[in-house]
């Protein structure tokens, strides 16, 4: 079958033509522009069904990501799956922030919680000079994917892994930066099937009642775990920004708090300097 009749008969079945282009470029490892260029090539039988078969998915609703087994992030490409949080160019300003607090340091010492797919852990350890980074995580399988992409990424010795609760397996130890995008989607407001956002795990998403259950029990072991002069980022969605720095406020009265922008100019962490 033709490149162009495969795509009209996937769009016509209900699938977006940019996800049929990916879907299509992925399935023949090549580029979308190709797609586009080619649009006369003949695609054999068995690739025409293998991309029929992950439009279906993607129809249901999962998320394209999970489709290809990977995504992007800060220039370089992580393994994900339904274990894991796909991770979101949204984080990328974070770890921009903490890149230059970082350069004032020659061994600095980094905790990122809640690692899912190792993707702050690994940027981090792949971006900055010198750096050691602590990386927890609460599920069993997001630290199996999160160590295979440090792996792949050639940075898995300047992680180590810890699986538990928040900062509690890091007891005693102190960071120059504590990196947090810990589950922060209201329990009600989790989306059913077949958004995309639904087919991701839940014990990643859910942040309780208000979205902040998780940074709720955090915060106060902030102080202790932050080295003099050492910063956390902690993510949350624009909407919750607000009450993030509240909480933030009650628990580190002295602390001072600044709010970092996404791409998109919108709220998207919070910077936070005890003293």
């Amino acid at each position: 079958m033709r490149v162009a009749a495969l795509l009209a008969q996937l769009v016509h079945d209900g699938v977006s033509g940019d996800d049929a282009e990916i879907v299509l470029a992925y399935v023949c490892g090549r580029e979308r522009a190709w797609v586009r260029a080619f649009d006369d090539a003949e695609i054999g039988d068995g690739d025409v069904e293998r991309v029929r078969s992950l439009c279906a998915r993607r129809r249901a609703g999962e998320p394209v990501a999970y489709l290809m087994g990977s995504a992007g992030f800060y220039g370089r490409t992580f393994a994900v799956d339904a274990r894991v949080l796909v991770p979101r160019p949204e984080t990328e300003h974070l770890i921009d922030d903490a890149r230059t607090h970082l350069a004032a340091f020659d061994a600095p010492r980094v905790a990122d919680i809640g690692t899912g797919s190792g993707a702050i852990a690994c940027t981090v350890a792949a971006e900055v000079p010198g750096v050691r980074v602590d990386a927890v995580d609460i599920s069993a399988d997001a630290l199996a994917v999160a160590r295979a992409n440090a792996g792949a990424l050639g940075v898995a010795g300047r992680i180590a892994w810890f699986q538990g609760d928040l900062l509690a397996p890091l007891a005693g130890r102190r960071y120059d930066a504590v990196l947090a995008n810990l589950p922060y989607v209201p329990t009600g407001e989790i989306a059913p099937r077949p958004d995309p956002v639904s087919f991701e795990p839940r014990l990643a998403l859910d942040g309780g009642k208000d979205g902040l259950a998780l940074y709720r029990r955090m915060l106060p072991a902030l102080a202790v775990a932050l080295t003099p002069g050492g910063v956390a980022y902690l993510e949350a969605a624009p909407p919750l920004m607000a009450g993030l720095a509240a909480l933030a406020r009650a628990v580190l009265p002295a602390a001072r708090l600044e709010v970092g922008l996404d791409y998109g100019g919108r709220e998207r962490y919070l910077r936070v300097r005890p003293r």
